[in-house]
Formats: C-alpha cells, structure tokens, sequence
C-alpha cells in the first residue's frame, strides 16, 4: 500500500485526483458487495421449500435495492475497456453529488 501511495504521490494533480476517486469508489462498490453477502442464503429459502417471513422479504429489498444502485457500475465493469473509463465515471458521479450539495 505504501508503494501505491507513493506512486500516487508522484502524478501530476489532474491524474491524482482521478486516482483517489476511482479507488474511493472502488472502496464504495466492495463495500455494498459486502453487505449484499447475506442475500444468497435468502434466495436460496424459496428454492429450498421454505417460506420468507416478512423480516426476511424486507432485507431481501434492501439488497435488491442496493444492487439496484451499483448496476451502473457493473454495466460499466462489464463492457471493454471500462477499466480505463472507471476513473472518469467516477468523477462524473462525484460531479453530480457536489451538485446537489451532499
């Protein structure tokens, strides 16, 4: 990590602050992955034979919700090259936060 920061270090501003933007959002991204783990084992209830109680039906929204808001990310993950465009949709979406003023 301290290899990468010092790479970091040592662009120019404009690349810097592309940078730290595509890895906050990957940051951001991994973090909703994560969360999203627990969805699985639900799915797999009704496969299974089993009922959803209502508890159960609500989290399954939640996850499906926040899917829902990474699918732009992983349409872009998915096409060729979006290694290379992931750094400008980050700022894109950056650009649309400060916007609203969040």
């Amino acid at each position: 990590m301290a290899e990468a920061e010092r790479v970091a270090a040592e662009l120019p501003g404009w690349w810097r602050q592309m940078w730290s933007a595509q890895r906050r959002e990957a940051r951001r991204v991994l973090a909703e992955l994560m969360v999203t783990r627990g969805m699985m084992p639900l799915l797999m209830k009704a496969r299974n034979g089993e009922q959803w109680t209502a508890e159960e039906k609500e989290e399954l929204l939640s996850h499906l919700r926040r899917m829902v808001h990474l699918s732009p990310y992983l349409i872009a993950l998915l096409m060729p090259g979006s290694v290379l465009l992931l750094p400008a949709y980050a700022w894109w979406l950056d650009r649309r936060r400060l916007r609203r003023g969040e």
